[in-house]
């Protein structure tokens, strides 16, 4: 559970460029994370909290005033995280940053913008695994998928243009040695959104390269 939490959570990953082996490993730790009870999981997310909580205190993070404490704001974030649809594809995709400003709005602004690209590269991440998936079942072939599969790596800022709203998730801040406020935001954005941004970035790319794989397009990302 410790190795799932820490891939689930990690927000600079690629998926493109983990091994197949890699891949696979963690759609069995996401098999198993769903197999586990929802006492079971609600235990293990209580674990992972304390241990958080302590640490980022620390570390000298704290909350705004009248904000959900840092235990009730990581519990919202790890339950989240938790969540998969039937085909191990995140309900929430999660974004992380964090900024440093000589005031607290100003660092905040900045962290949510790192914090939307961030999650452009999530999304990344989770629709190349999901055309790698069309291609296990034999609903898209190896070349059609390569092909959506660049576009969808060559098109973060277009994803990130695309995202709507965001859930904000966590937010806390730390004043460092030179009086400066150090802002850290997690945010969530739903997963059928995340695809129809991302679709909405990919197929503008296919269409610009004179790629017809729209119908291929929406089979990947099941729409």
């Amino acid at each position: 559970m410790t190795v799932a939490m820490a891939l689930i959570v990690a927000c600079t990953c690629v998926f493109a460029q983990q091994s197949a082996q890699e891949r696979k490993q963690l759609i069995k730790e996401r098999q198993e994370v769903q197999k586990l009870a929802k006492k079971g999981l609600k235990a293990k997310v209580d674990k992972n909290i304390r241990k958080e909580a302590k640490r980022l205190k620390k570390e000298g993070w704290q909350v705004k005033p009248g904000a959900l404490p840092l235990e009730k704001q990581l519990e919202r974030s790890y339950l989240m995280q938790y969540e998969f649809d039937a085909n191990l594809f995140p309900k929430y995709i999660m974004g992380e940053a964090s900024s440093v400003g000589e005031n607290y709005d100003a660092a905040k602004v900045a962290a949510n913008s790192l914090a939307v690209t961030n999650l452009a590269g999530n999304i990344q991440t989770e629709v190349t695994a999901l055309l790698e998936n069309t291609v296990a079942n034999k609903q898209l072939s190896p070349e059609e998928a390569a092909s959506i599969s660049e576009t969808v790596m060559s098109s973060k800022n277009l994803i990130s243009q695309s995202i709507g709203r965001t859930v904000p998730v966590m937010e806390c801040f730390r004043i460092n040695s030179k009086k400066n406020h150090e802002v850290l935001v997690r945010i969530a954005y739903n997963s059928e959104m995340a695809k129809e941004a991302a679709k909405k970035a990919v197929r503008e790319e296919l269409e610009k390269k004179g790629q017809n794989l729209h119908e291929q397009l929406d089979k990947a990302l099941g729409l």
